[in-house]
């Protein structure tokens, strides 16, 4: 028997407030989404850190596992100059992107770096919400830590989604415009054939 989810969601109480040491375990792209705030399509990601600081314990296969909890954050797929993907890896790396690193920046290479995460909380109606503020370099002296989670990068280009994907990032990469085409693609008939 694996992790036991049940509709409604988790009923842990979100991360507290506060500065913690995160760790960089996984990185998703989303494909292309639509945004209906905004009205038009980006290319989009997801990146996952461990708060090893902040402890659950479950139960996986029967047996008691403690675990870090885990925060993550939303980006666009862009370094333009108001992109939130670009201010928060200028933070995070203490200093500004050259024009050369400007020209294409290889996000994979986050994976198992550590950082600084201020997590503040956002109400929405009765929900509380622990997110993301900002992310900071680890602070001097600090000891670097590994992940405890299994890493995983997931391109859209690379198939089938992993194993073990959250349910709310495998259900943004299924209504990617790439997985749409693919699905609509896939409905077509020998009926539609021209010959």
């Amino acid at each position: 028997m694996g992790l036991t989810v049940k509709e409604g969601g988790s009923n842990l109480p979100p991360i507290p407030e506060d500065v913690y040491q995160g760790i960089c375990y996984s990185i998703y792209d989303l494909g292309t989404q639509f945004s209906e705030k905004f009205g038009k399509s980006a290319h989009q990601c997801v990146i996952i850190w461990e708060i090893p600081d902040q402890r659950i314990t479950i139960e996986k296969d029967g047996k008691k596992v403690d675990l870090p909890r885990v925060v993550s954050k939303k980006y666009t797929m862009s370094l333009n100059e108001k992109a939130n993907l670009r201010r928060d890896l200028q933070s995070w790396r203490g200093r500004a992107f050259t024009e050369n690193e400007l020209e294409g920046f290889d996000i994979t290479k986050l994976l198992g770096a550590n950082c600084m995460i201020q997590i503040v909380h956002t109400k929405k109606g009765e929900k509380t919400y622990a997110n993301i503020s900002s992310i900071l370099p680890l602070y001097k002296g600090m000891q670097k830590k590994g992940p405890e989670n299994p890493t995983v990068v997931y391109e859209i280009t690379d198939g089938p989604i992993p194993e073990g994907t959250p349910k709310w990032i495998a259900d943004l990469i299924g209504q990617s415009a790439e997985l749409q085409g693919v699905v609509a693609e896939s409905n077509q008939t020998y009926d539609d054939v021209p010959f």
